[in-house]
This record gives C-alpha cells, sequence and structure tokens, in this order.
C-alpha cells in the first residue's frame, strides 16, 4: 500500500517538473520528435510517439518505463497549442474551393421554375388521407406544397397568393387555398413527422456523393422576448427568445441530411446518436466532425458503431483515460500527439456554419409564426427549401439526377 502512494506521488512530481519545464523552457519539435532539455545539464533528451506509446532517451525512462517529466513537458506543450492555436491553424489549414459559376448561374437563374417541379414530386409521396365525413378539406399534399412555397418565397402569406396561382396553372396543385388556411394549417401537428421525412427524402439524391459530416446547431428568434430580474445590476433584463435547430449536413454540398427542432434550453450533446443513426439509414458516414460541445464517451462511440471516425475537438480538461471506451482513448491520443492531421478533418465542421448561413440569409434568421407548432414547422420548411436549392445546385454542376425515390 505504501508503495503505491510513493509511486503516485513521484508521478506527481514528475508532472509538475514537466510543467515547470513547459513553461520555463523551449522545447522544439522537428521530424525526428521533440527535443526537451535537461535541467541540470546541457543535454536535450528526444520525446517521441509512436501510435498511443510515448517514449523518452532519458535515464528515468529507461530505467523505470514510466512517464518521466519530459514527456508530461512535451504533453503540456501540445495542450496549449491545442487550446490557443486553433484559430490560427484554421486560417492556414481550411481547404477552399473554386466556384462553377456557370453552373451557379444556371441554377440560380431557373431555380425558383425547377424548386416548383422538385417540391411537386416531393409532396406526390405524401398520401391523402381517407375522407370520413364533414366538409372536404383541401388535399394534404397541396398544404405541404403551399406552406413550403410560402417560406422559399419570404413573402407574407396575401402576397404569395400570386405564386399558388401560378403552381396552379403548372399542374402542381388543384386548387388555391385561402391564404388563412395556409396559416392555420402551419400549426398542424400532424405537418412536422411530414416534414422531417420530407428532408431526409430530399437529401437521397446526393447520397452517392456525401460521406463526410459535420453536426451543429444555431437558433432561430422568435418574437416572444424572456424577462428576469438582474440581482447583481437591480433592473429587469430582456432577451428574445429562440428555438434551436441541430442539423447534420454533408460536407461536400452543405445538404442536410437530418434535423432536430428543440427550444433554446436543450444542450447539443445528447442529440448527437440520434442524428447519427438517421443519417447512416441512407448514407455511408465515413466521418463526423463536431465541436467541444458534443465531446463524450457516448458520442464518439455511437460514432464508431455506424463505421464512422469521430473528429470531435476535446476539452482542455480531458484526460485521455479509457473508462470503459478503448475507442475515447485512442482518439484522444491521436488529438495529442497528431494535433495538426486532426486539425485538417476536425475543421470540416465549419461547412455547419455555413450551411446555417444559407438558410437564415436565403429563407430569414427569424421566424414569423407564434405558435410553438409552427414556429417548428417553420424551421423544418426552411430546412427543405435548403435541400431543394442544393440539389438543384448540384443538378448543374454535377450533373447528378434528382430522383427522390
Amino acid at each position: 500500500m505504501v508503495i503505491n502512494v510513493n509511486v503516485q506521488q513521484l508521478t506527481e512530481l514528475r508532472r509538475e517538473r514537466g510543467l515547470r519545464i513547459a513553461t520555463t523552457c523551449k522545447i522544439i519539435k522537428n521530424e525526428k520528435g521533440w527535443f526537451v532539455p535537461s535541467q541540470s545539464t546541457t543535454k536535450k533528451y528526444l520525446v517521441t510517439f509512436k501510435e498511443d506509446e510515448a517514449a523518452c532517451n532519458c535515464p528515468d525512462f529507461e530505467t523505470r518505463g514510466i512517464k518521466c517529466k519530459h514527456i508530461f513537458a512535451v504533453e503540456t506543450v501540445i495542450t496549449k497549442q491545442a487550446d490557443e492555436d486553433t484559430t490560427t491553424l484554421t486560417k492556414t489549414t481550411k481547404m477552399t474551393y473554386s466556384q462553377d459559376w456557370i453552373a451557379y448561374d444556371k441554377s440560380q437563374t431557373k431555380q425558383k421554375e425547377l424548386f416548383m417541379k422538385l417540391l411537386n414530386d416531393l409532396c406526390k409521396m405524401i398520401p391523402q388521407p381517407d375522407y370520413i365525413f364533414g366538409r372536404p378539406k383541401m388535399p394534404l399534399r397541396d398544404m405541404v406544397f403551399a406552406s413550403a412555397l410560402k417560406v422559399f418565397t419570404t413573402f407574407s402569406l396575401r402576397r404569395f397568393t400570386t405564386d399558388m396561382q401560378i403552381a396552379k396553372e403548372n399542374g402542381y396543385i388543384q386548387k388555391v387555398p385561402h391564404y388563412s388556411s395556409v396559416a392555420l394549417y402551419m400549426e398542424n401537428p400532424e405537418l412536422t413527422p411530414i416534414i422531417e421525412r420530407l428532408v431526409e427524402i430530399s437529401s437521397l439524391p446526393l447520397k452517392s456523393v456525401e460521406t463526410n459530416f459535420a453536426i451543429d446547431s444555431s437558433g432561430f428568434s422568435i418574437s416572444r422576448y424572456g424577462r428576469w430580474f438582474n440581482f447583481r445590476y437591480r433592473k429587469d433584463t430582456g432577451m428574445r427568445e429562440w428555438v434551436k435547430a441541430h442539423l447534420m449536413i454533408g460536407v461536400k454540398t452543405n445538404i442536410v441530411t437530418s434535423v432536430e427542432i428543440t427550444d433554446w434550453m436543450t444542450a447539443d450533446g445528447p442529440l448527437l446518436p440520434n442524428l447519427v443513426n438517421k443519417t447512416s439509414k441512407n448514407f455511408e458516414i465515413k466521418e463526423v466532425c463536431a465541436d467541444k460541445g458534443y465531446s463524450s464517451r457516448e458520442n464518439l462511440n455511437a460514432i464508431n458503431q455506424v463505421g464512422g471516425v469521430p473528429y470531435i475537438s476535446f476539452r482542455s480538461s480531458t484526460t485521455g483515460k479509457a473508462d470503459g471506451s478503448m475507442f475515447w482513448s485512442k482518439m484522444f491520443h491521436y488529438f495529442m500527439y497528431k494535433h495538426d492531421e486532426f486539425l485538417q478533418h476536425y475543421h470540416q465542421r465549419s461547412n455547419a456554419e455555413t450551411v446555417f448561413h444559407m438558410i437564415k440569409s436565403k429563407f430569414g434568421s427569424a421566424i414569423r409564426s407564434r405558435n410553438p407548432v409552427a414556429q417548428k414547422n417553420e424551421i423544418l420548411l426552411k430546412i427543405l427549401c435548403h435541400n431543394i436549392c442544393v440539389v438543384i445546385q448540384e443538378m448543374h454542376e454535377l450533373g447528378i439526377s434528382a430522383d427522390f425515390n
């Protein structure tokens, strides 16, 4: 029992000395490894990493075979670089792509025409409920078509009526609904699972293109304000509330493959497994990247179970201790000792922020609906419209066929 305590004390002592070396001495890295100066002589010791194992050519490590102060010093330097230099590395390692302006111009000039056609193809898959009794209702697929077109145009309910008349002339709907009927239908909770399913179906034309994915969340503001009393400043404080959208997107085309809509208080991390499982039903997942908010053993295991490699940044307080998950320990050591290589994959997550910018800049960052159900449906319709626009773009750029079957 005394021996275990002594070993622990010696390890902590080596850790403290390694921290002192990292803060007071210059540690140099080259193709061979890390050169750490000795505190007692002018000699420098070489620290190397092979897979998950660290080694040092100092007498302490060669004699005892456990982590020496030089290895602890190198780990401190790597952790500091991971926390402080991420922004700089993002700027230098992020890949950029040239724009195919000919394809872009064609997709934009014909977007509205193709949007109606593709939206009609999607709505044809919606089954019409059986008529039982009472006044006949508008066809379900027509109401979904009208709701999505209203969000796409960004017009008010009255102003987009002209677009509905054009859709009727082209045979996309049977009858032009009254604008108030569209507003009331948006409050129907039965519409939510239908739109969620349409979002998944609208991503299918790109299933052969996308294998790497990113996950992130963002808020859409609503008209309601939250108010509370701030005891520090002794006054009432107000803030506009929002609804949060959690998306999983393909990093090549920015298509949304799965979505969850929650209130603004919901944490991001616990929703990752469900997003990953939804996407894995339609896509082959090779990589998934996300920020530190999704860092947990459960999330890494969920990605690993569907055959993907998780590139999720670790928090500064994280250790490589397995705690029942050897995969967690493996990815932590990869993050620590091959940090530059890790970041090349990790920084694909910026595409998720690009998707939110695309949705908000085109269809608005605020929600007009006041009803909670309608707010959720409105965000889902924004995402559906985004997916159709992405498919239109890739029809011209990649030459894909917009086959939703």
